[in-house]
């Protein structure tokens, strides 16, 4: 179980602040025994109530720059400052991913900052039973303070509604707990694994998970005779509120009746945290391309410089009887192939294949290659397309095992420095299906090959542009020139030598990767230079003809036929503030097919952490999400 633990320092001169920061931090290291996970603290002071949350050991949390800068404001000396209050946690995971910040505590309601150790099982009855409630997290402990929370702006003294809480909940729960409606601290306890100690002439209250960390970082500070005399415990069953300006005590039992004050229910202090996802973006006013954006500038008007270069002629689709003039030179009698339709099973080659089938009357082979990230989605749709348009579906395998080896091997040399421009080696094992398109065409004799992905909305200019190449083309399935293929090349052979991790056996793979993309690429057809995209039409065909399946995790149908996209677009968007999500929707901006607010709608659901695409993934390649998780949230944030 966690490890929960805090100090209380009266107002003015009178408690030892000094001593206070070494108690605590005595206190935390001390709590690691219980879990190191993740950790966290909160304070109560004259500036209000602030928290923080890290994906990483309390120790490691301690000495960063945002925890250092917190314990510094709360702890210096002052005359009259009404006290403070701090609490920390320890955590041994349970509920929720520690690599996520929310899945961290202390957790924060409206009303209350708390720490919780224990389980409480009855968790999702609880959600239901008082819903609506906000929810913001996977951790049981949020719905103690949600539910505490609606007693206490139901008119209810903060001590009775956590005393009410916990006749609620089933499972072990020892709560230390701060509120924006009385400048106390309250501990609670239905097991009795909460203790405390008083030094009143030093001005502090100190308390723990477990007795022994108590006295041996008392005894540590030379205070033998508080620690000898041991600490108190807070009663199973029971509870204390702390005033926090005089250190007061009042014992309070668990699921006793209310009693007859009550806290008014005006609209509450605010509650900060001091370690939030990321600083605020600007973005572009046209479009929402944000400032982290490799490259971009903005005018006077705050309109980006991607916006202003931006060739609407160049997007333009060259046009539906462009397109039937060519497959007019390779159309058949219908008695055998005569083209090849490069299948990934996303949406836009499913719809692709459908209209080279029906609407332009070719009898099309389909061709995939599954690289080993292909889904299972993927390829269920493939198959109900295929069977549905009588196509035959020709299916090129890699080395599976090899190739997940690979991508594991390039993780985790990416996760020992990681760089973003270094995260396309985690896809580069997809990159042959150029090569091998071109060995199905020579092998079944069809010289015209169609891709019908890459439309040109979904140009990803900054996965070059992490790389310190600007990349000019206007669609994703068209190379970089001659000089930004030398650059890239360049940036790449600069990482492995500062990174010899990369420097394994899928050396050759990633340098056939971009022999295949940039070097020895085959003359191909690309539908959608063609054609217009028309998301809403494309979804509609799909589903009404095919019954297409999309991913179970995901609002958006775009990219859930590979398995990587969900892991790389959170480390995006963690370290940068956006994703492929947030280029999609601002080309769709300039080609005036969405508004800029609906985008922003769009995209806060589209870059949602796709927990279960990505612990799929993570099990396939064979690497811990977890641990992962807790690197990728410590790089520093580029907003």
């Amino acid at each position: 179980m966690c490890g929960i633990f805090g100090i209380v320092a009266t107002g003015g001169a009178t408690a030892d602040r000094a001593l206070a920061r070494k108690l605590l931090v005595g206190l935390a290291h001390a709590s690691e025994r219980r879990g190191s996970e993740a950790s966290g603290l909160a304070v109560s002071d004259a500036a209000g109530l602030r928290y923080m949350r890290s994906a990483g050991s309390i120790r490691n949390t301690l000495r960063g720059p945002k925890a250092t800068f917190l314990l510094d404001e709360a702890l210096a000396d002052r005359t009259e400052d009404g006290g403070v209050a701090i609490i920390g946690h320890s955590r041994l995971v349970t509920n929720g991913t520690q690599g996520l910040a929310e899945n961290n505590q202390p957790v924060a309601s409206e009303r209350f900052v708390g720490v919780h150790n224990g389980i409480i099982v009855n968790e999702s009855d609880l959600w239901q039973q008082h819903a609506p409630m906000p929810r913001t997290s996977k951790v049981d402990t949020e719905v103690f303070f949600r539910i505490a929370d609606r007693f206490v702006a139901g008119g209810m003294d903060p001590t009775d509604a956590v005393s009410k809480v916990y006749g609620l909940i089933d499972g072990e729960a020892n709560v230390a707990c701060l509120s924006t409606s009385r400048r106390s601290l309250w501990l609670a306890t239905n097991v009795g694994s909460l203790y405390w100690a008083l030094l009143q002439e030093q001005g502090l209250l100190l308390f723990a998970s477990e007795g022994y960390f108590l006295r041996e970082v008392l005894a540590s500070s030379g205070h033998t005779d508080a620690a000898q005399h041991g600490p108190m415990k807070v009663p199973v069953g029971g509870g204390i509120e702390v005033s926090i300006a005089t250190l007061a005590t009042t014992v309070f039992d668990l699921g006793a009746p209310p009693s007859r004050h009550t806290a008014p229910a005006a609209a509450p202090a605010v509650i900060t945290d001091v370690n939030p996802p990321r600083g605020e973006l600007r973005r572009c006013t046209r479009c929402i391309l944000p400032h982290t954006f490799p490259f971009i500038t903005f005018d006077a008007d705050g309109v980006c410089s991607y916006c202003r270069e931006d060739d609407p002629r160049l997007h333009s689709a060259e046009g539906h009887e462009a397109l039937a003039a060519i497959l007019a030179k390779y159309r058949g009698d219908g008695r055998k192939a005569d083209c090849i339709v490069a299948l990934s099973g996303g949406r836009d080659s499913c719809y692709g294949l459908h209209m080279i089938k029906r609407e332009f009357g070719m009898t099309p082979v389909a061709y995939t290659y599954d690289w080993a990230m292909v889904t299972d989605e993927a390829r269920r749709n493939c198959s109900r397309v295929c069977e549905k348009l009588g196509v035959e579906h020709i299916i090129r395998s890699a080395d599976i095992v090899a190739k997940r080896r690979n991508i594991r091997l390039n993780i985790n040399a990416w996760l020992k420095r990681p760089e973003l421009g270094m995260i396309p080696l985690f896809m580069a094992g997809d990159k042959q299906f150029f090569h091998y398109a071109s060995e199905v065409s020579r092998q079944t004799g069809i010289g015209l090959v169609i891709f019908c992905g890459g439309n040109n909305l979904e140009v990803t200019r900054f996965k070059t542009g992490f790389c310190g190449v600007k990349d000019h083309s206007h669609n994703t399935m068209v190379g970089l020139d001659n000089l930004g293929k030398a650059k890239l090349l360049a940036y790449y052979g600069r990482n492995f030598l500062l990174n010899p991790a990369y420097l394994n056996r899928s050396l050759f793979d990633t340098f056939f990767a971009f022999y295949s993309t940039y070097l020895r690429r085959g003359e191909f057809l690309y539908l959608y230079r063609y054609l217009d995209w028309d998301e809403a039409r494309i979804a509609a065909t799909l589903s009404e003809h095919y019954g297409w399946e999309s991913a179970g995790d995901s609002a958006s149908t775009w990219r859930i036929g590979d398995g990587t996209a969900s892991f790389y677009n959170f480390i995006y968007y963690t370290v940068a503030g956006f994703s492929e999500h947030d280029t999609f929707r601002s080309n769709q901006i300039r080609r005036g097919l969405i508004t800029r607010e609906r985008a922003l709608e769009l995209v806060q659901e589209e870059n949602r952490p796709r927990m279960e695409s990505m612990r799929e993934y993570a099990q396939l390649v064979g690497f811990s999400l977890d641990e992962a998780l807790v690197r990728i949230n410590r790089i520093p944030k580029l907003a």
